[in-house]
């Protein structure tokens, strides 16, 4: 089944579908391994494991080479996220078509202003888009996909900016109608309470995401409850390996010795199961045979 077709049934399931963070191809692997049906391509982890800050300083050509990397080693779904577009419309068909080519199945995007600033940071200074043009991006985009299962999916920022659930609504209608397949409602609170009064008012016009990131003491329970259709774990793989790095460099450091830290850390045969060290091995066996099976040249008879 085509990549994007995964991701449509994902999201238009009628069950709580979950989809985990990965920001390489290796994150991407793992995530595939342990069962998940789907990954998320965050922009903050990408951006974070390239050293830079989420601010668009990665340039989206460099986003799309680790996609592509993603993309080869994994055989579900990847929805990026994918900003504002990085730019205007023309930027997000643009965006649209290199996906496609390298089988990303789905793009979401921001309704805030390039180059964008991380939700979590100052989230209440940070200047919406005008509804208008961020539809007109929407409908560019869909306009100029080829896969009709392509996703595109609208994230509404109007709870993190502070303007309420009147203009969460507002522009959630209006990205439905300019032909979206999917709205995701954001939220800083610990709580979920935005969430479910967006939940209650929504209905079922379009399938819902969110991202728990703040509110993670909410049980998913609750989630189905109130109709979501796909929960994001959107950072977590890129969090667990930072505090990982960190503690196993400081020990090395201080101890001047790896004694300490080999017991706890991941075998190189994993390593080489991860990167799929068996398959080359096999095909070796098969294209490399007769060549490894030859004799040395200069020591056939004449």
């Amino acid at each position: 089944m085509k990549k994007t077709t995964q991701l449509r049934n994902i999201i238009s399931s009628n069950k709580l579908e979950k989809i985990m963070e990965s920001h390489n191809a290796l994150s991407a692997k793992i995530v595939e391994k342990v069962g998940f049906k789907g990954i998320w391509a965050s922009g903050l982890s990408i951006s974070a494991s390239l050293g830079v800050r989420d601010n668009n300083e990665a340039s989206w050509t460099q986003v799309l080479d680790v996609l592509e990397f993603m993309s080869d080693a994994t055989s579900i779904p990847i929805l990026l996220d994918g900003d504002t577009g990085y730019g205007n419309f023309n930027n997000a068909r643009r965006l649209v078509k290199k996906l496609e080519q390298r089988q990303i199945a789905g793009v979401c995007i921001e309704d805030k202003l390039f180059p964008k600033t991380n939700s979590f940071i100052r989230g209440e200074t940070q200047p919406l888009a005008d509804i208008d043009e961020f539809c007109g991006k929407i409908k560019a985009m869909k306009d100029s996909q080829l896969d009709e299962d392509f996703i595109v999916v609208s994230r509404v920022e109007a709870f993190i900016a502070g303007w309420g659930l009147t203009e969460a609504l507002k522009r959630a209608e209006a990205y439905r109608k300019a032909g979206t397949d999917a709205i995701l409602i954001h939220s800083k609170r610990t709580d979920s309470l935005e969430i479910e009064s967006f939940m209650k008012e929504w209905g079922n016009r379009l399938p819902v995401v969110i991202v728990p990131t703040k509110y993670y003491s909410v049980p998913t329970e609750r989630f189905r409850e109130m109709g979501i259709s796909l929960v994001i774990w959107a950072n977590h793989n890129l969090r667990a390996s930072i505090r990982a790095m960190e503690e196993t460099s400081r020990q090395i450091y201080s101890d001047e010795s790896i004694i300490n830290v080999e017991p706890y850390i991941t075998p190189l045969e994993h390593v080489f199961r991860l990167q799929d060290e068996e398959e080359l091995a096999k095909a070796e066996q098969r294209y490399l045979k007769s060549y490894r099976n030859s004799p040395p040249r200069g020591t056939q008879n004449d």
